[in-house]
């Protein structure tokens, strides 16, 4: 990276910093002792300076970098920022000069002189656009995963609650509402904070108080900007309770399979080990079956 500082006082230290990405500011702090007071003595006669309070012991350098994508324009602006001991100086891009709240003179006309400031010019390729690159890779969406459960409140008049849980969802901007066959609902709706996962991600639930009854339909409809529509999930009462009957007729099947289970094997081990038997007196039998065929 071309990029070059301004001189820094003798004895000053510099923070590693990092640049950070493209658009926001990323600032290093460096602590420079502050000079002493002067010790130049007065002469007789002058009227003696005012008292004046000890410095601090420490001054204190900033920088900042900053890259602008200005609406509209298509290109990239680069500034960047030094504070020290409460002046601000800085140097932009356009038209490639050092620039200052309060000037300091000589200084800043040797830092417009020297070649090696003018390679600032370049940041914008050197800095701007390789970090842009970088930060763009954390705007990537990623898609909610959303779960509809119900549970119980405790609390009358409604002491049931639809959980609608949101989870997994990149940006954080998202928008959930309630709908009861087909109507948004606001009374009722309560939602935890904005929390994150730890891996960029976020997740979030929206709590619903309702009496549910036959034949109504509750739906939790959410939007972000990686889906290219709503995302919709339903929870009906009439659903849950097909739901249950199709669960009790496959738990009873499967219990009866259990019981007739040894029953069907120990009858079709006993058929098997069975001879036939020749009932006595019986003339359709020949008592040799050598001699018949003889």
């Amino acid at each position: 990276m071309l990029l070059s500082s301004p001189p820094r006082p003798a004895g000053s230290r510099q923070r590693p910093v990092d640049p950070g990405g493209a658009g926001g500011g990323v600032s290093g702090a460096v602590v420079v002792p502050a000079p002493p007071l002067s010790s130049e003595p007065r002469g007789r006669g002058r009227v003696p300076e005012p008292a004046r309070l000890p410095p601090p012991e420490n001054f204190l350098y900033q920088e900042k970098w900053d890259c602008y994508l200005p609406t509209g324009t298509g290109g990239v602006r680069f500034v960047w920022r030094g504070i020290y001991a409460g002046s601000n100086h800085h140097f932009r891009q356009r038209p490639g000069v050092f620039e200052a709240e309060r000037s300091w003179g000589a200084r800043h006309r040797r830092w417009n002189k020297d070649p090696t400031s003018w390679r600032r010019s370049a940041a914008v390729d050197t800095f701007c656009r390789h970090n842009y690159g970088r930060s763009s890779l954390s705007t990537v969406p990623v898609q909610p995963k959303v779960k509809v459960s119900p549970t119980k409140s405790g609390s009358p008049p409604h002491p049931h609650l639809l959980v609608c849980s949101v989870t997994g969802f990149y940006p954080s901007g998202i928008e959930i509402k309630w709908l009861k066959n087909g109507q948004e609902q606001t009374a009722g709706v309560v939602s935890t904070e904005l929390l994150q996962n730890g891996d960029w991600t976020f997740q979030i639930l929206v709590m619903l108080e309702m009496s549910p009854r036959r034949g109504d339909v509750y739906t939790c409809q959410v939007e972000h900007i990686s889906l290219q529509g709503p995302l919709t999930v339903h929870w009906g009462k009439s659903s849950d309770s097909a739901r249950s009957k199709m669960l009790t007729g496959v738990g009873g099947f499967m219990l009866g399979l259990i019981f007739l289970a040894p029953g069907l094997l120990i009858y079709l081990k006993n058929k098997k080990g069975e001879r036939p038997r020749c009932p006595p007196g019986d003339p359709s039998l020949p008592l040799n079956p050598s001699r018949a065929l003889g």
